[in-house]
């Protein structure tokens, strides 16, 4: 396999700069898998699709503040993107600089704060704050939208780019099929007979990184941060006892089970996952999926295409451009099963 066995022509004009007005106005592109067809629909429409006795699984990872806007000693002028925090006052970041940062540098941020670059981990650095970095970046951060929206950050952007549900603080991008849910629409699947659980995946910044040849070779991908819980994997296993299907709400929430999938049981997980699903992938948890539409020659759009069939989705992709669809994470989504 090649990255290139993934592209696909998309005018840049179907990249979503903004989401739709409402989170469940957005299209929904339905591909049934038995039949192979293709369906026009809406979000809004999701609950028909599902049935009583199905478990939606959402990641409930937070985008925290992660862009900072800087200056070195020197006076040049820095950007840094944290990638995860390590402790109250350590992080790892990319950082962009008309010169790579030297070891022991300073790094100098609004509001009095200080970072020093301890060391450097192929493209992240490590660096040590002089204040407490959860309320700093809360106060002083920014929301750290994806390169391919060619605009800075808006305040309607700290509500519109986390999900409804989400909890956990330590993404730096959103996942992006939960986007399109609200409240009544998380309250019409329950009262249809639809069960919610939760897993937390940290999204990186990686997941933007373009796919390379090396990494399918070695079939590891960038590590982000997981957890699954006992009462999600319980939910898991008595929703398969009783027939129904296990729904994953975007590809986090994909790798997030199979990565704890453990034998022949889902099993708490707490840990890093650098689990690459790529075509020939055995799917042990998950038996439909919602989800964006993803970036050409992606490692995402590799995982859908293992879950459906390669041509299935690049033919699905086609029809979403010849129909307009809107693309990527302000954009439309599929239903999948």
């Amino acid at each position: 396999m090649r990255p290139a066995d993934f592209d696909y022509a998309l005018p840049d004009g179907l990249i979503a700069q903004y989401p739709t007005e409402k989170r469940a106005e957005s299209r929904l592109l339905v591909a049934d898998l038995a039949s192979t067809k293709l369906a026009d629909r809406r979000f809004s429409d999701l609950p028909a699709l599902l049935k009583a006795g199905d478990l939606m699984v959402f990641n409930d990872t937070r985008v925290i503040r992660a862009r900072l806007f800087g200056r070195k000693d020197t006076g040049g002028r820095i950007e840094i993107l944290i990638e995860r925090i390590l402790s109250n006052t350590t992080a790892l970041a990319q950082i962009r600089a008309s010169k790579a940062p030297k070891l022991n540098t300073k790094l100098h941020f609004a509001g009095g704060n200080t970072a020093k670059v301890l060391d450097r981990e192929t493209e992240f650095y490590k660096l040590e704050f002089e204040l407490s970095l959860e309320p700093y970046l809360e106060e002083h951060g920014e929301v750290p939208l994806p390169p391919y929206l060619n605009r800075d950050t808006e305040p309607s952007d700290v509500e519109r780019y986390q999900t409804v549900y989400a909890k956990h603080d330590g993404a730096v991008a959103a996942p992006t099929a939960g986007l399109h849910f609200d409240e009544n629409m998380l309250s019409e699947t329950r009262r249809i007979g639809v069960q919610h659980s939760y897993v937390t995946l940290h999204v990186g910044a990686g997941t933007f990184q373009p796919l390379r040849k090396e990494n399918i070779d070695s079939s590891r991908l960038h590590s982000e941060r997981l957890i699954v819980d006992e009462q999600t994997c319980e939910s898991v296993e008595r929703t398969r006892r009783s027939g129904g299907r296990i729904v994953a709400v975007g590809t986090t929430s994909v790798r997030a089970l199979e990565s704890a999938y453990a034998g022949e049981e889902l099993k708490p997980f707490d840990g890093d996952t650098d689990l690459f699903i790529m075509p020939g992938y055995r799917f042990n948890c998950v038996d439909a999926m919602i989800t964006n539409f993803h970036l050409p020659q992606s490692s995402l759009l590799m995982l859908v295409a293992a879950f459906a069939g390669t041509e299935c989705i690049l033919n699905a992709y086609r029809h979403a451009v010849a129909e307009r669809y809107r693309f990527f994470s302000y954009g439309d989504a599929m239903f999948i099963s």
